[in-house]
């Protein structure tokens, strides 16, 4: 009889534990795998993003066209030495420049380059596979500035030229290439040792109306506006009346200044400032033709040589 007693106890232990688990603790332990799952799933998922993402900006980056049209080098001996802000054209839609620094020392030319990310761990002035046998003593790595951002100091032969750069992935090890154009029509006039430009004042033109031949250059191409262009002349300043061949464009930039246009109805129409003439003066222009708008990099050539009076209409 106590033999049963002891065996029947035994049992009851056996069926409370459930070998080691209460109820309660089963339930949690049945949780435990499936957080963990989900925290697999979840790192599959990031790491599968990442991978996306480098893809992307690295094997399916679509390039961009760089510079435009008839640019002409600029080399340091046609500046005046200093320090400016400069635009760069990058081929690579994902090697994004925040901001870039010319420096003009005599003959020589640096610019320090300014991305946000830390997505390259070095530059090469050269095409990719240049780089994969360069020295390392070729390779230009970057500091960091106060902001935390990469800077890579590089040389410039001459802005306005197509110039070659590799960069290698900081994720990857891999090199990339990339075309760039520091863009000469993006520093201020002072930085030039010679007027790039007939300035309105050398052509002794009285106040009134005058007309002049205007091409357009930039963007897809199939944009034009009207030759030759009403000029107004007021007090040594010249305005010009650009006439696209479109309605979609809703504002215009010259200059860094926005202007907005002088119609309502009928293809864009702008008034806005001539810098100079004979040379390709650069705007922006914003079209509303497209699923979003979309901000457009031109120039405007006015021909001073066909400057006449506006005939009475």
């Amino acid at each position: 009889m106590k033999k049963i007693t002891i065996i029947a106890a035994a049992a009851a232990l056996i069926m409370t534990c459930g070998c080691g688990n209460t109820p309660a603790e089963s339930s949690s332990s049945s949780e435990t795998p499936s957080t963990s799952a989900a925290e697999e799933t979840a790192a599959e998922e990031a790491t599968t993003e990442e991978a996306a993402t480098e893809a992307s900006e690295h094997a399916t980056a679509p390039q961009q066209e760089v510079g435009y049209e008839g640019m002409t080098a600029v080399h340091a001996d046609e500046l005046n030495e200093g320090t400016y802000h400069i635009n760069v054209d990058s081929s690579s839609s994902m090697f994004k420049i925040a901001d870039c620094i010319l420096t003009v020392n005599g003959e020589d030319m640096t610019a320090d380059l300014i991305i946000a990310s830390k997505s390259y761990d070095a530059l090469f002035m050269g095409s990719e596979d240049e780089a994969e046998t360069a020295d390392d003593s070729a390779l230009i790595k970057y500091t960091e500035n106060d902001e935390g951002q990469s800077v890579f100091t590089v040389p410039v032969n001459a802005l306005d030229e197509e110039t070659e750069c590799a960069a290698l992935s900081a994720k990857k090890q891999e090199w990339y290439g990339r075309t760039l154009v520091f863009r000469a029509d993006s520093l201020p006039e002072e930085a030039f040792k010679e007027s790039r430009y007939t300035v309105p004042d050398s052509l002794s033109l009285s106040d009134g109306k005058y007309t002049a031949d205007v091409k357009l250059e930039g963007g897809s191409g199939k944009a034009t506006v009207e030759s030759p262009a009403v000029l107004t002349v007021e007090n040594g300043q010249v305005t010009a009346e650009v006439i696209w061949s479109s309605s979609n464009y809703d504002y215009m930039i010259v200059d860094g200044e926005k202007y907005l246009p002088t119609n309502t109805e009928g293809n864009s129409t702008f008034s806005i400032p001539v810098k100079g003439f004979d040379y390709k003066m650069p705007v922006s222009a914003d079209t509303t033709a497209m699923s979003v708008p979309y901000e457009i990099e031109y120039t405007l050539y006015f021909d001073s040589a066909s400057i006449a009076p506006k005939a009475d209409e």
